[in-house]
């Protein structure tokens, strides 16, 4: 075991994707598993495959397509039961580097009131599971879920159990962003002095960040001996999010000489996992966020800038360019051949296809004809923009619009349906956006809610190109034909609503709500048609005895920390 290395478990893909209104497709978790192995994280947790046969078949397609012999380590959620272990073990299967992550609370506010269960029969039950896991996969990690609100006696016991059995990992979730810096710091270090066997094994960190305090505390974590930290990019999560995971990375990168510890993350690629992760989920990166917000390395003050400008050292601790955010100026315009063009973008950071080049390129010439600088950050939304792997199950043909004073806004749009054939309709509206919302609606005929629309300027004057993000809620349809809340499933029951996320950009800001509305409605429907797909091959394949019997509804939508 390397005391100086510090493994980064990224939870991107299972605690980050259960905040509301990050649900991601398929296509686009495998591109950001993709991304994180690129940034050689140690450990990525794929998902929650008892959750459904959806989240089963992406668990088991990243552990296929990301989970080579040099890769990551793939790692399957799994409650201490059975079935959820067995549903783990198989969707890992194609990984070379396995990990099963089994959990059970330790709280008696939990043990009394979600498990109805003793301490004794939560021991018990422990000791069982981390068995049966471990006789299946040599790479098991336990988490006593609401750690820092459990008796420290009885935790230690817990832990002390899950060794014996065979746990390689233990990991000590602060559930509820509890615990301060201080009390879990010590608590660490308590796990290390108090259960035999803690150092034969890895104590690791999960902290939420409801007192704002998520990554003081994984640091204070690994000060107190752990040697994983559980985080997710941009810090999503439930309720307040998780630690963020390019806050912990660059602290432990900048204040080396202090910690004394490495990780082996390729820092470069911070930047561009954070636009990955915010371009697919709809929720834009603060502009105060450290490490990879717009203004995390600005300087507006008289003062800072006079010290930049002598040296930059002298108001900046860490540089752009380690955590991939170069902000060179784009030296290329509308004359710019592909090839020049390509070698900048690859220059970038970024890898495209054929394909999704040319639908680049494209487009950076149009827009070359629009404005007068092309910047890096316009490229990079771009690349944002057109590389999403949102499917096309309908195709944004044609949008016309007219506004404005003493009129009624009006909008026509005609979509290419799934079929290759033509739908127009027209609508009027409150707005430009509104109508061509309403005529859009018409057409795919789909109940859902707008939630949030929101536009960003990605650079500075009246050309700008605008960034657009809307978010909806999917509803079902009921007996009368009216919208319902809810949606129905293969199974017969209701399940909980999804939010889906749509993200364009265009110099354009109403073309580019319009192509954003569109990729929300995409994705809605894509999800729905996994959903119902794996849901169909599972019982037909016997997943389930029957259909009645598919994990739904499961509690707290499988968290572990």
């Amino acid at each position: 075991m390397d005391v100086d290395h510090v493994r980064i478990f990224d939870t991107t893909l299972r605690d980050g994707e259960q905040a509301p209104g990050c649900t991601m497709t398929l296509d686009e978790k495998l591109e950001v598993a993709r991304q994180l192995s690129r940034m050689k994280v140690d450990i990525i947790e794929a998902g929650f495959p008892a959750a459904s046969p959806g989240d089963w078949a992406a668990v088991n397609t990243i552990a296929r397509e990301v989970g080579a012999p040099d890769g990551p380590t793939i790692a399957a959620l799994a409650r201490a039961n059975k079935d959820d272990i067995d549903k783990a073990w198989s969707a890992i299967q194609p990984a070379a580097n396995r990990r099963i992550h089994t959990f059970m609370s330790t709280s008696d506010i939990h043990l009394e009131h979600q498990f109805r269960k003793s301490r004794g029969e939560a021991l018990e039950l422990i000791g069982e599971m981390v068995t049966y896991a471990c006789s299946l996969c040599d790479d098991v990690e336990f988490s006593p879920m609401d750690a820092t609100r459990s008796d420290p006696d009885f935790l230690f016991q817990a832990l002390k159990i899950a060794v014996e059995c065979g746990a390689t990992t233990l990991n000590i979730p602060d559930t509820v962003g509890y615990s301060t810096p201080q009390e879990y710091g010590e608590l660490i270090a308590a796990i290390r002095a108090n259960v035999p066997g803690a150092d034969g094994v890895i104590i690791s960190t999960h902290c939420h960040d409801d007192l704002g305090v998520a990554v003081a505390n994984s640091l204070a974590g690994v000060y107190g001996g752990a040697r994983q930290i559980e985080c997710t990019i941009n810090g999503i999560g439930e309720r307040a999010g998780n630690a963020s995971l390019e806050e912990v990375v660059m602290a432990l990168h900048t204040r080396e000489a202090f910690y004394g510890l490495k990780t082996q993350i390729e820092t470069r690629e911070l930047a561009r996992s954070s636009r990955t992760v915010s371009s697919f989920i709809g929720v834009p990166v603060p502009p105060n966020k450290a490490i990879v917000g717009a203004n995390a390395f600005a300087h507006e003050s008289g003062i800072h800038q006079d010290g930049v400008l002598k040296n930059r050292m002298t108001y900046e601790i860490m540089s752009a360019e380690t955590v991939g955010l170069d902000g060179n100026a784009l030296i290329l315009g509308k004359h710019s051949g592909r090839h020049a063009f390509r070698n900048h973008v690859e220059a970038l950071g970024y890898t495209l296809d054929d394909e999704d080049f040319q639908h680049v390129f494209l487009r950076f010439k149009d827009l070359c004809d629009r404005k007068k600088k092309v910047d890096d950050r316009d490229i990079e939304a771009l690349i944002a923009g057109e590389t999403q792997h949102a499917p096309h199950i309908y195709t944004l043909e044609h949008v016309q619009y007219s506004s404005g004073t003493n009129m009624t806004p009006s909008a026509t749009v005609r979509l290419i349906g799934p079929d290759g054939d033509a739908r127009t309709d027209s609508a009027h509206g409150t707005g430009p956006v509104d109508a061509i919302y309403k005529a859009i609606n018409r057409l795919i005929n789909r109940p859902n809610e707008l939630i949030e629309f929101s536009i960003n300027a990605i650079t500075e004057g009246l050309d700008a190109v605008a960034e657009v993000t809307v978010r909806i809620r999917e509803q079902g349809i009921s007996s009368n034909g009216g919208s319902d809340p809810t949606t129905i499933n293969l199974t017969g029951k209701r399940a909980a609503q999804q939010i889906f996320s749509g993200y364009s950009v265009n110099t354009d800001t109403i073309v580019a709500a319009a192509e954003a509305y569109m990729g929300a409605l995409n994705k809605m429907l894509a999800v729905r048609q996994e959903r119902m797909k794996a849901e169909a091959v599972a019982y037909a394949a016997g997943y389930a005895e029957d259909p009645g019997a598919l994990p739904v509804d499961l509690f707290d939508g499988g968290s572990a920390g």
